[in-house]
């Protein structure tokens, strides 16, 4: 299940881009800005929203609006599609919860290995100190 908001809540504006294009980029609005409102989107769940604005709270506005551009094309419709795309990786990314680590267990050999080598170090510092003559 792929999570999307309804294109109604998407904003899209075009300006003059830096981008490829030539001389044609002075003249064309071929960057393509998206506006989306995460706070009020009715698309996302709350924990779903969560996850959302603690992964990409920083790309968000002071209004809780995502701003994407892109300007990689030389057509609106592209570029366009291009925003679109980083919004899907984006919301794809947050939708399912990340699984809990599960610690592993040492296996009884190795603990009995780590013992063996505790004591052989433990033995060796033994020998350094002082000789007792009783």
């Amino acid at each position: 299940m792929a999570i999307f908001p309804h294109f109604s809540e998407l904003d899209f504006t075009f300006v003059r881009s830096s981008g490829p294009g030539g001389q044609n980029v002075n003249k064309v609005n071929s960057k393509a800005v998206l506006r989306w409102n995460v706070t009020n989107t009715t698309c996302l769940s709350e924990d779903v929203r969560a996850r959302f604005m603690a992964r990409y709270g920083n790309k968000l506005s002071g209004e809780g609006d995502l701003i994407l551009s892109s300007d990689s094309y030389r057509d609106q419709g592209r570029n366009r599609d291009a925003c679109i795309e980083k919004l899907k990786e984006m919301l794809n990314a947050v939708e399912f919860a990340p699984k809990k680590r599960k610690p592993t267990k040492m296996s009884w050999s190795r603990k009995k290995k780590n013992e063996a080598s505790k004591s052989a170090r433990s033995d060796v510092k033994k020998m350094r100190g002082k000789p007792s003559y009783e």
